[in-house]
């Protein structure tokens, strides 16, 4: 078939791209990019497509099945289309290719280059493995040591294709043959594991060969059953034993296969325990290594005589869930930028950026010797000041084996939060590259850039950036540091529009909503962290504003940003129960006005340890909020055809909006709160009639004018206000707001020497001492959500249908800068906006992508549309 050579389709992905071995669907849905090979067409506009399928059989020579067609299909979706073929088997492997055709033309695309998919394990009877844990009482109220496992494998033939599915009660790494199995870091991640225990998938075929082999196993506490939780945390969360569940499946090259997986077994060479080198590890304490004790434990032929056997544990092969995004994965390194001698003599290495993670270290010395670290966010006086990490003692310790050539060594099942570390025992002196940080968060693609002609506000994006970084570890978590990393819901509630442009966390959250719907209480209650742990803050969980509100505007943003439908299907549940429990809460009066609330907490003007004391009334901002996602809900209902639904709750946001003004509005445009949040609130979720809207938006600059364009929001107003004075005609009011330096602002934390966004405005005071209050951290995202607004008003790239099918583009450049540019790797390709002043006029390019429209709004230019391809405007003053 002749092709057309000027659109080639890339890019083809299935779900959200990460993983492809182990895929926990039988229908994965699939998206792909048309990019044109040089100019874009004029005409195109894909119409159809075309799916081939081809299966991929594990013996190399084997006869191939031939290749499915789906045949052309009349569609212009080129984003999460549904799976057209039969369903996947449990371990079965294709190989996918997809071609397009436009009207313009009767040839269609070349297919594009193949995806390999393989599914995983997609029947709980695909399960034969238990798990298992060593055969030793521990201590249930401590923590526990580290153990070994191990086996031997004997393969009687080579191998043609090898898998090892693998998942743990608590943390494991596996090696095979002495060699690591994988790059994931704290595995298999941290859910709701009562209900669901992910694992994944690896290909190991290179590690195996015929013959004898070993299988051995790193295992630790982790979130199952270490401490974990504020004011000295809870043990035993999940269970009190970890335990290890491995499925190893190799396929051989004279058509047998051998399955070699965790369970009771008879065999004499089967699993055994022992402790290992760790000799103690907890994500908040840090862990301590005895380089002395290392063995080769996962080689085969060790002898294993004088190890423990193992005991079997029930676990619920239905609850077993493949991965939905990307593991934790080390994603750069960081050299010290400074080696600090303190005012009590110590070592401490600046690495001039926090960052979630730890260190590896390179040392020469004598078996025996003891190298220890301690890690901090900041200094105080000069020290390392710790006070911040509550009781995380954030220590690592390794002890020499006192190899001739040196060694290396980095924790396994620890993290922390920190720009400093203080080191104490280094044999001999600290060179370059001796030390190391090293940065672990979900492998999530970067998918979006800003920059300006403003370095400050550079700096500040990049905070932001790297303050998402150090909490989408596994979970989105409130902070890597101290003795709590829990997955805060009204945190990521107003950062996910912010999150969604800088990576494509699609996989990500949906995996994480997933948890939040299993958490949710029978009556519709959504915990204030998920996955819930007891005995933390509001045990049992009480129903919150803002927090609770995720359940339905978190999904309403995935599918903005990524056009993904299903995540509003999966979670249309979760959802409407949390709306019919705040209906039913707030009663006749559709007021929201009872109940423990949060209100717009960390107000800076909330005194340090009453963070919920904001100027805004916390029943304001619940009923706002409440009016909010019943409308939110409405429009997901409408979207899924759930039409009575949709009618239902529109009628019930109307009646919400209704009661908010009766009770918060006054004719001249005030609000019974007369702070930043209130009006915030009361303009982007549109709660006031069109002829006080105005007067609201005035009243909002005045406001910010008063404070001396400082911030008085916390977290239920930060994402929202700037906003509020753009949509009311007030721009320069909102530059003002973002350029302020003063302290609360933005920009103050930046001139403090800021390298993320902190939990307070002023978790650093203008003396450079720390904020007295209890909760204090210098990594949290939920202020830097403002980099929303940034993207879409500063530089001027927002989506304007879902998955940004339709671009809005409209900079309106402050009083200030003199350019500004976005970036986003949207669904169907890059899009990009970028400004610069010209006179008194702007000079604007736009980079639209192919099956995309955008509509073009400048300052002082006529409104239009465009299509694909390199667009070039200039405006006068």
């Amino acid at each position: 078939m002749r092709h057309r050579p000027d659109v080639v389709i890339t890019d083809l992905r299935a779900e959200h791209g990460d993983p492809r071995l182990g895929l926990g669907t039988a229908r994965p849905r699939l998206s792909w990019i048309a990019r044109p090979t040089a100019a874009p067409p004029d005409g195109w506009r894909q119409s159809a497509y075309e799916v081939l399928v081809e299966p991929v059989p594990a013996l190399v020579g084997a006869e191939r099945a031939p290749t499915w067609s789906s045949g052309r299909i009349g569609s212009g979706d080129s984003v999460l289309v549904p799976w057209p073929a039969q369903p996947l088997s449990s371990r079965e492997r294709v190989r996918v290719r997809v071609r397009a055709w436009s009207p313009d033309r009767p040839e269609p695309t070349a297919a594009s280059a193949p995806l390999e998919i393989e599914a995983g394990l997609l029947q709980a009877s695909d399960w034969v493995a238990v798990p298992i844990g060593p055969d030793w009482d521990e201590d249930p109220g401590a923590d526990h040591r580290p153990a070994l496992l191990r086996r031997d494998v004997h393969l009687p033939a080579p191998v043609a294709r090898a898998r090892l599915h693998l998942s743990a009660h608590g943390l494991c790494e596996a090696e095979l043959n002495g060699r690591r199995v994988g790059d994931d870091v704290l595995a298999p991640g941290w859910t709701s594991y009562h209900h669901r225990l992910r694992y994944r998938t690896h290909d190991v075929t290179a590690l195996l060969h015929e013959g004898d082999n070993a299988l051995g196993a790193w295992l630790a506490d982790g979130w199952y059953r270490g401490r974990y939780g504020t004011h000295g945390g809870n043990r035993n969360l999940y269970g009190e034993r970890t335990a290890l569940l491995a499925q190893l499946e190799v396929d051989l090259t004279d058509g047998r296969r051998v399955v070699v997986a965790t369970g009771p077994e008879q065999d004499p060479r089967g699993w055994r325990a022992a402790h290992g080198p760790v000799t103690a590890s907890s994500l908040y304490d840090g862990e301590s290594y005895d380089a002395r004790l290392a063995v080769p434990f996962s080689l085969a032929g060790f002898d294993d005589s004088g190890w423990a056997g193992v005991r079997t544990y029930e676990r619920d092969p239905a609850t077993l869930v493949a991965a939905d995004g990307p593991a934790v994965r080390c994603t750069r390194e960081v050299l010290p930028q400074a080696v600090l001698t303190t005012p009590s003599g110590r070592t401490v290495l600046d690495f001039g950026q926090n960052l979630a993670g730890r260190v590896r270290l390179r040392v020469r010395g004598s078996a025996g010797e003891r190298v220890q670290l301690r890690h901090a966010e900041v200094l105080q006086d000069g020290e390392l000041y710790t006070r911040t990490l509550q009781t995380a003692a954030a220590t690592d310790t390794y002890v020499l084996a006192g190899a001739p050539g040196g060694e290396e060594w980095e924790p396994r099942f620890t993290l922390h939060g920190f720009r400093y570390v203080e080191v104490t025992g280094w044999p001999g002196r600290l060179h370059e590259g001796d030390v190391v940080a090293r940065a672990h968060h979900s492998d999530l693609r970067r998918t979006g850039w800003f920059t300006c002609s403003d370095e400050r506000l550079n700096r500040l994006h990049e905070n932001v950036v790297w303050s998402m970084r150090s909490n989408f570890v596994d979970i989105p978590t409130d902070c890597p540091q101290r003795d709590e990393r829990l997955g805060w819901t009204g945190d990521i509630q107003v950062f996910g529009p912010t999150a969604s442009f800088l990576y494509d966390c699609a996989g990500f959250l949906s995996g994480w909503l997933a948890d939040v719907a299993a958490e949710q209480l029978p009556d519709g209650t959504v915990p204030w962290y998920v996955p819930m742990i007891p005995a933390e803050f509001w045990d049992p969980p009480q129903p919150g504003a803002v927090w609770g509100d995720v359940a339905v505007l978190l999904p309403h943003v995935l599918h903005e940003r990524y056009g993904d439908a299903g995540v509003l299907r999966r979670q249309y549940d979760s959802a409407r129960a949390w709306v019919d429990l705040v209906e039913r809460l707030a009663g006749p009066s559709r007021l929201w006005n009872t109940g423990l609330q949060l209100g717009d907490w960390l107000d800076p003007a909330a005194p340090p340890e009453e963070p919920a004391a904001a100027r805004t009334d916390r029943y304001l901002v619940a009923t706002a909020y409440f009016a909010h996602s019943a409308r939110t809900l409405a429009g997901i209902a409408q979207v899924l055809g759930e039409q009575e639904d949709a009618a239902r709750y529109t009628d019930l946001a109307r009646q919400v909006r209704e009661a908010f003004v009766a009770e918060h509005a006054t004719a001249d445009g005030r609000l019974s709160s007369d702070a930043q949040t209130a009006y915030a609130l009361a303009i982007v979720f549109d709660l006031l009639p069109a002829d006080r809207r105005a007067a609201a938006g005035t009243r909002l600059a005045e406001l910010v004018a008063a404070d001396g364009h400082r911030v008085a929001t916390g977290f239920a107003g930060v994402n929202l206000v700037a906003d509020a004075l753009t949509r009311t005609g007030h721009d320069e009011a909102a530059y003002a707001l973002l350029t302020e330096t003063g302290c609360p602002s933005w920009l103050y934390q930046v001139s403090m020497g800021a390298t993320t966004t902190w939990e307070r405005w002023d978790s650093m005071l203008p003396d450079g001492t720390v904020n007295p209050g209890h909760m204090t951290s210098f990594n949290h995202y939920a202020l830097g959500s403002i980099a929303d607004w940034v993207h879409r008003s500063v530089a001027g790239l927002a989506p304007a249908a879902p998955g940004y099918r339709r671009l809005l583009v409209r900079p309106r450049p402050g009083r200030g800068l003199a350019s500004a540019s976005a970036r986003h790797e949207t669904p169907y390709g890059p899009a990009a906006v970028s400004w610069r002043r010209r006179g008194g006029g702007l000079v604007v390019d736009v980079d639209v992508p192919l099956g995309v429209t955008a509509t073009i709004d400048l300052p002082g230019h006529p409104v239009g549309h465009v299509g694909a391809g390199r667009h070039h405007f200039e405006t006068e003053s």
